[in-house]
């Protein structure tokens, strides 16, 4: 409700804007509108009945998810633990993601899964497309680098199966790491890879491409052939493949990389090679990646 001084001062400011006072320069009758204009916005600013402006909100997010993910099921209907890694892509508040599913009986590891969903703030959701008839759903709340939510799977082999899903984003393989090779009869040599990790592909895996050199005297220096998955040189999730081509054979090695500590340890097998062999292998960053 407008309080009387309001009142009174908007008729003043009507009446000066219809008739102009006579004797007084242009200049003036601008000082006088004025005066009433601020007095107008200070009344209703200030005891004028009016409300007052609301607080701001909070700042929108901006997350950064796209990247390699990899993502642990704990079922509450009795089915087995899933380990699920892939791509995800932010594109607006829009999200696509191609994935792999390893420990299941009703899925195949090399088959991608395609999901689509949304994200609102730190909400998101996806739903797969149908794989022989099952359909798997995401829900929950994400960060840069970790989500928690809930899954369920619908329809099919797998379907029935629901309950918790924890993620965390791999960083990129991207840099120097330097290792040991050590052979099944106990004889190691030294190891320095420079890696360097592509943007996803079509099926959620990340190609890696780079140079090794060896301290080994059956093998001196090779090429690393950038690959999807299941073949070449990638990585998807926490899971690493290299195919290292070298003048004297080719060492395939598949490892698992730590997050935490930027290493990669696995197994390693050598072909075509005069030393044709296998053992172990650690490969150890530099420094711990960076997101």
């Amino acid at each position: 409700m407008a309080t009387p001084q309001y009142e009174a001062s908007l008729n003043r400011l009507t009446a000066l804007l219809v008739v102009m006072k006579a004797g007084e320069s242009p200049m003036k009758q601008l000082a006088g509108t004025l005066s009433l204009v601020s007095a107008l916005v200070l009344l209703c600013g200030c005891g004028g009945g009016g409300t007052p402006p609301l607080p701001p909100g909070p700042p929108p997010l901006f997350l950064k998810i796209s990247g390699n993910w990899q993502f642990s099921t704990t079922s509450i209907a009795g089915m087995t633990p899933l380990t699920i890694a892939g791509s995800i892509n932010l594109a607006g508040t829009e999200v696509s993601s191609a994935v792999h599913v390893d420990g299941s009986t009703c899925f195949d590891q090399p088959t991608a899964i395609v999901l689509t969903g949304t994200l609102t703030g730190s909400e998101i959701s996806l739903t797969s497309a149908s794989v022989g008839g099952q359909v798997i759903t995401f829900t929950g709340s994400i960060t840069d680098t970790v989500f928690t939510g809930t899954y369920a799977i619908t329809g099919g082999c797998a379907g029935g199966d629901h309950g918790n899903v924890t993620g965390t984003k791999i960083p990129p393989i991207t840099g120097q790491l330097s290792g040991t090779f050590t052979t099944s009869a106990n004889q190691s040599f030294n190891v320095v890879a420079q890696l360097s990790q592509g943007s996803a592909s079509s099926d959620g895996s990340f190609g890696i491409t780079g140079t090794v050199t060896f301290s080994s005297s059956c093998l001196t220096a090779g090429t690393i052939t950038s690959g999807t998955f299941p073949s070449g040189s990638f990585i998807v999730g926490k899971s690493v493949t290299l195919e290292i081509v070298t003048v004297n054979g080719t060492v395939a090695f598949h490892g698992t990389a730590n997050p935490a500590t930027g290493n990669i340890s696995g197994d390693y097998a050598i072909s075509g090679s005069a030393c044709d062999q296998t053992g172990t292998a650690v490969l150890v960053a530099s420094s711990p990646w960076d997101y």
